[in-house]
């Protein structure tokens, strides 16, 4: 396994569907997944999903700057840190984002986010 080609195709894949249908992002989660977004915890992947599908904002659009990752244990995860731009419709300016995963490998050969943490960046 090759933890660049895996975070490659995870962040490309992430973004293209959270920009297109977040509620399609359910399946990249489980029942142990958690995400903090902004501080707060949502621990489930249909609790992970309601709360990316009810974010105040319809459309976005997600520009990657930034993917680093490293191996993570004997079983093969991997982490993967993401930093970049997001542009909200109807707003001139983008903000800034970084955004944690933690991928462990499925036995059907994929991966999960065991753990998602997004922050945007203010400074």
């Amino acid at each position: 396994m090759d933890p660049d080609a895996v975070a490659k195709a995870f962040v490309e894949h992430y973004y293209r569907t959270f920009d297109s249908n977040r509620a399609d992002l359910g399946n990249l989660y489980q029942d142990g997944s958690m995400l903090t977004f902004e501080g707060a915890k949502t621990q489930g992947s249909q609790a992970i999903v309601a709360k990316l599908a009810g974010l105040p904002f319809q459309q976005c659009l997600h520009k990657v700057s930034t993917v680093d990752c490293q191996p993570s244990g004997p079983g093969g995860g991997v982490l993967v840190f993401v930093s970049g731009l997001l542009q909200l419709a109807g707003e001139q300016h983008p903000l800034k984002f970084s955004q944690m995963f933690h991928l462990i490998p499925t036995p059907q050969g994929s991966f999960y986010v065991l753990n998602d943490i997004f922050r945007l960046n203010y400074a």
